[in-house]
């Protein structure tokens, strides 16, 4: 069984789903008023120069100053790199530009107040926290990464085949303009020269479009904006171990068809447009598993459990074995739950997509060779994870420490905010994510033998308020929808994730 790649479509939100053997392994959201700046790259503005925290606040024209390090920062006289070899990682501009040189300036001697400067953002807002930015510009295309600083031709280090890496090199090398670097991503395995060429040519007439923007736009602008969730899920997942594209827009299928067609043809077969009367989520039963990458408690098919506790500081993981008692002796009992939690534990990161510092508290094991054992599973199931991780050994009261690059914000803290009714000790569903629950459950209603045509709405006044300003246009699409009216009735009885639909 492959991979599938659903896609939920809808003006106001994206949602895309990877299915691995069946069960959800990763999940992405982009929200049309919450559009994701990781990859964008700004014409922006030094605000204040920190010398003693050798870091920057750069104006890039978003809600919060973006935070540059004196180590992301490109001067212009460091020497050339030119090195045709090595392991290389496709997502540069998430990895911070390690400098070689001890002696740097300071970054009071690097950037000034008031100074513009080009920029790309390599990791969005989180929390309270401003966009991490970077220098070195990166460009992703379907095949290579092009970065226009430098001069090196890296090979992903998910190709292992040393011939194939040798080939790929050669080509790129021969394609490329001189002085720009590109890495080869795993996709591009097999490629032939005239795919490099076309990749190459994009990348380098989009980068000439870069330039001649930051030349002319004043700061703060955006020069370059990644495509949207839907394409990017195209040119980043898709692989011959797909062997699923399932959208439900009509529309976006259609611009989908084209593409593919055009420049990814042996992956046109795969391409399918939903049509079932149910919505897509909710027929590959990825509703279900979204409530359960929500809840604190996840349970284990043994009848164990894992216990999901995220602070500001780390995320602790506590294993228990539950109803489980096993049909041996007791270390055995032991060892198979913790087995068992290695695994989901490691999907469990990537579903709600983790990162920071993460604990995790196995049950106590009796042998250092169970303790192993079970640390050896761990560490392969974190090896299948596109994003970084590192592990130390369980210790003697069965505690492993490990850390997990975080990227975005992780799903919990995107669906949900702050509680008002516990002053923020737990979350509750955020507005948006109430109003597009609100949307599927009337869309629905719509595909019932009998739909409604007219129906009263009630809910918690802040909920209603948020609906009629910040979503009026979501609001109207129900109307649509509906084929009828909606009307509102609110009342502070109602909890901020309650609604009742009736009829009129």
């Amino acid at each position: 069984m492959g991979k599938k790649i659903i896609i939920n479509h809808a003006k106001h939100e994206i949602r895309v789903a990877l299915l691995e053997n069946g069960l959800v392994s990763e999940l992405f959201y982009e929200r049309e008023k919450n559009k994701s700046v990781v990859g964008n790259i700004y014409k922006g503005r030094v605000l204040k120069v920190l010398p003693g925290m050798e870091s920057a606040f750069i104006d890039i024209g978003l809600e919060k100053a973006a935070f540059l390090y004196v180590d992301d920062i490109r001067t212009g006289n460091e020497p050339e790199e030119d090195s045709q070899s090595g392991d290389e990682e496709e997502n540069t501009s998430s990895k911070p530009h390690k400098s070689k040189n001890k002696n740097r300036p300071d970054i009071a001697q690097l950037i000034k107040e008031g100074q513009d400067i080009m920029v790309q953002v390599s990791k969005g807002p989180i929390g309270t926290k401003g966009a991490r930015i970077t220098c070195n510009i990166t460009l992703p295309g379907r095949n290579l990464v092009f970065m226009p600083q430098v001069n090196n031709v890296g090979v992903s280090r998910q190709i292992r085949d040393e011939k194939e890496r040798a080939r790929l090199r050669k080509i790129v090398s021969s394609v490329k303009p001189e002085g720009t670097g590109f890495i080869v991503r795993t996709v591009a395995e097999g490629r032939s020269e005239e795919e490099f060429k076309n990749d190459v040519e994009y990348l380098n007439s989009t980068w000439l479009d870069v330039e001649r923007k930051f030349k002319t736009y004043k700061a703060p602008a955006i020069l370059y904006e990644d495509l949207n969730l839907t394409f990017r899920t195209i040119r980043d997942m898709l692989s011959p171990e797909v062997d699923m594209l399932d959208i439900d827009d009509a529309q976006e299928f259609e611009k989908l068809k084209k593409y593919l067609s055009a420049y990814l043809p042996k992956y046109a077969g795969i391409l399918k447009l939903f049509k079932r009367k149910t919505l897509i989520f909710d027929h590959y039963g990825i509703s279900i598993e979204i409530d359960k990458a929500l809840a604190r408690k996840v349970w284990l098919k043994s009848g164990g459990s894992l216990v999901i506790d995220q602070t500001e500081a780390l995320t602790a993981v506590d294993v228990n074995t539950g109803s489980f008692t096993g049909s041996r002796n007791h270390e055995d009992t032991i060892v198979t739950t913790n087995l068992e939690a290695a695994m989901e534990i490691s999907h469990q990161l990537k579903l709600r997509d983790i990162g920071g510092i993460i604990i995790i508290d196995f049950i106590d094991m009796e042998t250092p060779e169970n303790r192993q054992k079970v640390f050896n599973l761990l560490k392969d199931e974190l090896r299948k994870d596109k994003a970084r991780t590192k592990a130390l050994p369980i210790s003697d009261i069965g505690l492993v420490e490990m850390t997990r690059k975080r990227i975005r914000e992780n799903l919990g803290r995107y669906l949900r905010e702050e509680c008002p009714y516990c002053i923020g000790k737990a979350r509750i569903m955020s507005p948006a994510t109430m109003v597009y629950e609100l949307y599927r459950e009337i869309k629905r209603l719509t595909k019932e033998a009998n739909p409604p045509e007219n129906l009263l709405l009630g809910v918690h006044p802040d909920l209603a308020e948020y609906l009629e300003v910040e979503e009026i246009d979501t609001f109207r699409s129900m109307e649509k929808l509906l084929k009828g009216t909606i009307s509102l009735q609110t009342s502070e009885k109602y909890h901020h994730e309650q609604f009742e639909l009736f009829e009129l």
